[in-house]
């Protein structure tokens, strides 16, 4: 996400960091190609100059003219700027003390709401609430039959009435909802390709009848401005509470992020990002900035890491890599642990340095799945020695796993390079790492 914003980003910072003093004249160069690659990247017009202004006023005042390091000072001033863009502070999903508290999910078809409210169910039973799923789109075919089948996934009930009207499913989910302990309720609306009155009247009555606590508009933030004009008009007839951005993994430009909280002026909420239904975030507008100007987001990838490692295998695992016991077997299951925490691409954009260093290179996901068909076509003894995985080995493996023995052979090399380095750790190196490894912030 972001990619093209931040590649113009870290060119303009390049450049200025270069010049010995900063100055009016190279603020005002820096400001215009900020302007420029906002601009490029989708942001709304008026937000972009709004933008800037703010940048040029700061950077060309006394105490940033008096400063050594132009491309440090400069970065900073943009850095907190675009905090603010996005919102300033986080903006949680705000729960009732009644119950249940209920969350109307709003937006155009294709949008992802869908997808989106069985995210946020899964999210808020990881949290240890009860939610409900509400089936209100009796328009698009096979809504009812989606939500159903997601809400199978996740282990959430999902209330459905075929053939009744959205007012009346809604109305009589709240008091299913109560009547099972379950303490949210997650509506899903109707849709349609486009904004038409139909839609924002049936949204509208929908609304009237339950009351929401929260409503969330959902936009597909790769339609890019369309998204902020869709945004305006949802935001006049239903006063939403906040905006979550679906699919902005596949928006290499990112302008709608940038551009539908100042114009609309509610907070972003939350990012979806990929089809699986654990990957949602909470929208941290401090993170995201970071993200944005090629500076890592450490702390969503240190939370990353807690919510997918099983502490217990964690210190099984240090202690067998003590004892030089690491197997493939070992490999297999911290492979498994970096899949479930998203695409790779994503997770090694959060290091810092990382996400210009890997510009142009292709991250392929797919060979964690080619490695790990690898390992399982392997025996427990072979996993456990693989020493003794001769070239007989190697073609029946390789066979059985869809791979070729080139494949095969890559792996093993790679393997007893990494059994290297943890003997060498293990000599009184390993302490330090483990615990740099395992550090967490508190």
């Amino acid at each position: 996400m972001f990619e093209q914003i931040s590649e113009k980003f870290e060119d303009i910072f390049h450049r200025l960091s270069g010049q010995a003093r900063i100055s009016e004249e190279n603020v005002s160069d820096a400001v215009r190609e900020v302007r420029r690659a906002l601009l490029e990247g989708d942001v709304n017009y008026k937000v972009a100059r709004q933008f800037t202004e703010e940048v040029q006023k700061k950077a060309i005042g006394k105490d940033v003219v008096k400063s050594l390091n132009p491309g440090q000072v400069f970065v900073k001033i943009v850095y907190d700027e675009l905090v603010q863009l996005l919102g300033g502070t986080t903006s949680e999903l705000e729960l009732s003390q009644d119950i249940p508290t209920v969350v109307m999910i709003a937006g155009l078809q294709g949008s992802g709401k869908t997808t989106f409210a069985a995210k946020l169910a899964n999210h808020l039973k990881s949290k240890g609430r009860y939610p409900l799923l509400v089936a209100c789109d009796v328009h698009r075919p096979a809504a009812i039959d989606q939500l159903e089948t997601l809400g199978q996934q996740i282990g959430v009930p999902v209330f459905l009435e075929r053939g009744a009207t959205a007012v009346d499913i809604a109305s009589k989910s709240i008091d299913y909802a109560r009547k099972n302990a379950r303490d949210i309720a997650i509506i899903d609306t109707a849709g349609r390709l486009h904004v038409d009155e139909e839609m924002m009247a049936e949204a509208e009555s929908v609304r009237s009848s339950v009351k929401p606590h929260q409503i969330l508009f959902v936009v597909d933030s790769m339609t890019g401005q369309d998204a902020v004009n869709t945004a305006q008009e949802f935001n006049k007839r239903l006063d939403f509470n906040g905006v979550v951005l679906t699919k902005l993994d596949g928006d290499a430009r990112g302008g709608a992020a940038l551009s539908i909280r100042s114009v609309v002026q509610k907070p972003i909420k939350f990012v979806s990002l990929g089809e699986k239904l654990d990957q949602l975030e909470i929208f941290h507008p401090d993170r995201m900035a970071s993200r944005i100007l090629g500076m890592g987001d450490v702390v969503t990838l240190v939370e990353k890491v807690q919510e997918q490692v099983d502490e217990k295998k964690a210190e099984k695992l240090e202690q067998r890599l003590r004892r030089n016991e690491f197997t493939l077997e070992d490999f297999r299951d911290q492979l498994k642990q970096i899949k479930k925490m998203g695409p790779l691409q994503d997770v090694l954009s959060m290091i810092p340095g990382v996400s210009s260093a890997m510009r142009n290179a292709t991250i392929d996901d797919k060979a964690l799945v080619r490695i790990e068909a690898i390992i399982n076509s392997m025996t427990i003894s072979e996993r456990d020695k693989p020493h003794i995985i001769d070239g007989r080995r190697r073609k029946r493996i390789a066979a059985g796993s869809g791979t070729s023995v080139q494949e095969i052979n890559r792996l093993l090399k790679q393997f007893a390079e990494m059994q290297k380095m943890f003997k060498t750790l293990s000599k009184g190196k390993l302490g330090r790492a483990a615990a740099l490894a395992n550090m967490r912030f508190r």
